[in-house]
């Protein structure tokens, strides 16, 4: 008997059978790809931040300080808004009015959901950051925002709580004419300090670390979040 024809057929029939499983296996191991990528996109879309994530934080508590108006503050001021708390001083070159005026862009990104953001500015300079002239200062800004300055124990042991550095820099006294720059005047000097904000949430609870330089619209994304829990 001639078997040729079975011979053929059954090897076809073999090789289609294996190109059939290795295109279920691909098509198997494509869909559990996309759909591992699909449950991490919407883990990430519903509980990632762009801050630094610093939730259950025990530092950031227990403080007081007045603020510009005379009036002690506690953390009982951080709970209702979502606030932003920074420490920083008046004559600041720099990082303060860049926070600042990224602070109030964040307010307008935020549209009618920015009188629940709320900006605490504490002073690391409370010899020449005398309370009118921090309140001035703000609102050059944001006229909502929050000042607070004590006394140098007061900042001391605030900068402690949220473990904040801060150190007075001497500076040269520039040249007058006729006369040589002098070193290292107690009265002119400028303030090393960290950088970054300390955001909380509406229950007064720290959830988040904004470092210098973070971007206005994370940051609005990130207090919009805050915003709906």
């Amino acid at each position: 008997m001639d078997y040729s024809f079975s011979k053929g057929h059954t090897m076809l029939a073999a090789m289609l059978w294996q190109r059939w499983m290795r295109c279920t296996a691909l098509l198997c191991m494509a869909a559990v790809a996309l759909a591992l990528q699909g449950c991490r996109e919407q883990a990430a879309a519903g509980s990632s931040f762009y801050s630094h994530n610093v939730t259950g934080a025990s530092y950031g508590r227990d403080w007081r300080m007045p603020d510009t108006a005379g009036v002690m503050r506690d953390h009982s001021l951080l709970q209702g808004p979502v606030s932003y708390v920074f420490f920083g001083f008046t004559q600041c070159p720099e990082v303060c009015p860049t926070t600042m005026l990224e602070l109030a862009q964040v307010k307008e990104l935020l549209g009618s959901e920015g009188v629940h953001f709320q900006v605490v500015f504490v002073s690391v300079d409370p010899e020449r950051d005398m309370p009118e002239i921090l309140r001035a200062y703000l609102d050059s800004f944001d006229a909502s925002a929050i000042g607070l300055v004590g006394s140098t124990e007061q900042l001391a042991s605030m900068a402690r709580e949220f473990k904040v550095f801060y150190q007075k820099v001497p500076l040269d006294l520039p040249a007058s004419e006729g006369s040589e720059a002098t070193q290292g005047s107690d009265a002119y000097y400028t303030m090393d300090h960290s950088a970054g904000g300390y955001v909380y949430d509406r229950h007064g609870k720290l959830r988040l670390y904004s470092p210098y330089g973070a971007a206005v619209e994370d940051l609005a994304a990130d207090v919009r979040q805050l915003l709906s829990e």
